[in-house]
């Protein structure tokens, strides 16, 4: 292969890194979006969140034309091949972010007509762990940095912990006050998203790993129900 082909492939694998960057960025204001218009009782923001998950869908398609289009021409081997094949198995973590929040905005237009409940700012400290996770570990792929992906990939016990705990006082407030079940069970809805979220930073922290380094994280995966093989 002369030096004109593999600088070219070279600025391929570079924009597809950087389409899922752009990606990684819509999803990560989508959810920040979502969890500023429960907060603040915002609809337009939540509408606006709902109409971003169209972008986020439709920059995934173009990735996935972009990644067959490289299999199919420079049939790219060791290290180019996970930097494609990683791209795109991110871009679909990415696009299930975006799913995810735009259910919580969809909830939040929800939650927006009736009684503030307190916990609503529970779930907003939970998506911003959620939220973290995604930056950082979005940061580790653009950065080729294992040990911010390793860390990320820790922290998943940690958004896990507080779902039970807010779970636990979710199902609390609904047994003392019946009135509260409709509002509680969005929240609830809400706080499995965030799970979720967390867990699809995960996947991205395991595969950053592996690109990197070609191995697979050598530890046991932090336990949690929601992960990418059982989805």
């Amino acid at each position: 292969m002369n030096d004109h082909i593999v600088k070219s492939f070279d600025d391929e694998l570079d924009e597809l890194t950087a389409e899922v960057a752009r990606m990684g960025g819509l999803a990560e204001q989508l959810l920040t979006d979502s969890l500023n218009a429960i907060v603040d009782r915002d609809n337009k923001l939540a509408e606006l969140a709902i109409q971003r998950d169209q972008d986020i869908n439709a920059l995934q398609r173009e990735l996935e034309q972009r990644v067959i289009f490289l299999l199919a021409l420079r049939q790219p081997m060791a290290s180019d091949l996970r930097r494609t094949l990683t791209a795109l198995k991110i871009s679909s973590d990415l696009e299930r972010v975006g799913d995810l929040a735009k259910s919580i905005a969809k909830r939040a237009l929800i939650l927006n007509a009736a009684r503030p409940m307190p916990l609503t700012r529970s779930i907003h400290r939970m998506g911003n762990m959620a939220g973290g996770m995604l930056k950082d570990v979005l940061d580790a792929y653009t950065s080729g940095e294992t040990d911010l992906a390793v860390e990320v990939w820790h922290r998943d016990d940690d958004i896990d912990a507080h779902y039970n705990s807010l779970f636990r006082e979710l199902l609390t407030y609904m047994m003392e006050d019946p009135r509260t079940i409709d509002t509680c069970t969005h929240l609830l809805f809400m706080a499995k998203n965030l799970e979720r979220i967390g867990d699809h930073a995960t996947n991205i922290a395991e595969d950053v790993h592996y690109l990197v380094t070609g191995e697979p994280l050598p530890e046991e995966r932090p336990h949690s129900p929601t992960h990418r093989e059982k989805e």
